[in-house]
């Protein structure tokens, strides 16, 4: 079992489970990075990392890719594209990936959450999410979501996922630490 201080978490500090990974992040001595750009409005400014134009560029992607993978469009063309690029650094840095919101019937995760889910793929790194409509871990293997209780198993690890957190998405972050930290 890892130990925590052994351990450091990225995430992009919005409200909802980013802040809440945060929080327990924090709460099990986790070193945390939270990566943003200039002007992203923050809910938690830990050891903040403000990536400027250049770096942003380095996770730049065809919002035409993006539409295409993830099956649909994106208003606010520039807004997003920014915060696809931090989602870009979060998923690199972590070789574990976590998410809190709604897997869809195309196996795809709604909303920004999702393409930090498609880069983890993408880029073969563990990833699990936990449907808030189902109320279950999932993590992906061999191209399906199946049923899972994941456990913080690298030293590097992002979270990330819905704003509009549920009482049971809040818990399933508390819990996954306490199984993953707990001795």
């Amino acid at each position: 079992m890892l130990k925590a201080s052994q351990c450091k978490f990225f995430s992009g500090g919005l409200k909802g489970a980013e802040k809440t990974f945060g929080e327990n992040a924090e709460k099990f001595g986790v070193a945390e990075t939270t990566i943003t750009f200039k002007g992203h409005e923050l809910a938690r400014e830990k050891n903040v990392l403000v990536l400027n134009d250049k770096e942003l560029t380095l996770g730049d992607v065809s919002m035409e890719i993006v539409s295409k993978r993830m099956g649909r469009r994106y208003a606010q063309a520039d807004k997003i594209r920014k915060v696809f690029q931090v989602i870009f650094h979060m998923v690199n840095k972590g070789l574990q990936v976590f998410a809190v919101g709604w897997i869809q019937d195309d196996k795809t995760v709604k909303g920004g959450t999702g393409w930090g889910v498609e880069l983890a793929k993408f880029f073969n790194r563990p990833v699990s999410v936990f449907d808030q409509t189902s109320n279950k871990w999932f993590t992906w293997s061999d191209s399906e979501w199946k049923e899972d209780v994941p456990v913080i198993s690298f030293d590097t690890f992002c979270g990330t996922g819905t704003r509009n957190l549920s009482d049971q998405g809040e818990k399933a972050i508390e819990d996954l630490f306490s199984r993953s930290f707990s001795e």
